[in-house]
């Protein structure tokens, strides 16, 4: 999390916390639906301290979080503070864009040089490919503008005041 927005979610840090009211008012006063309770601690900003504890195995009974449950909280981490999974979409579009005007290069020299093996092969691969690379990288455009209606929408404040100085 920390490499793709910034947020720090301390690693092995419990669902458990004590807050001051300052805190309580600042995470209340965001407006989102879904939120992300760990995230949300981090972005508030206000000091931590953690205190260490030690995990001990259960007597009796087993958790009700599944594989795909953790799993699916995790994904809901990552999407909750990150636009990094829409802006991959522009990456990979300017990627297979450029492979694929390489690919066009090397496929026109090859039947320029060789013959032709197959008649079409050439136009149609570079066609397919070339075609695949746009619709990416407008799809990688159109996500990047879609990440930012996603923020607006949070319509979380720039900054949290810690404290009024007169």
């Amino acid at each position: 999390m920390k490499k793709f927005d910034g947020i720090n979610i301390q690693q092995g840090s419990q669902d458990f916390r004590m807050m001051t009211r300052q805190v309580v008012e600042s995470i209340l006063s965001l407006k989102e639906y879904n939120r992300f309770s760990k995230g949300i601690f981090n972005w508030v900003g206000f000091n931590v301290k953690y205190i260490e504890i030690e995990n001990i195995k259960r007597e009796k009974g087993t958790s009700k979080w599944s594989f795909k449950k953790l799993f699916s909280y995790a994904i809901e981490g990552f999407v909750s503070f990150t636009t990094a999974p829409l802006k991959t979409s522009t990456i990979l579009g300017v990627l297979i864009s450029f492979f694929s005007f390489i690919c066009v290069l090397v496929i026109i020299l090859q039947t320029v040089i060789y013959g032709k093996d197959v008649p079409g092969y050439a136009s149609i691969i570079t066609a397919v490919l070339f075609m695949g690379g746009i619709q990416l990288l407008t799809i990688g455009i159109l996500s990047e503008y879609i990440s930012k209606i996603y923020l607006e929408i949070k319509n979380r404040p720039k900054y949290i005041i810690k404290e009024k100085i007169d």
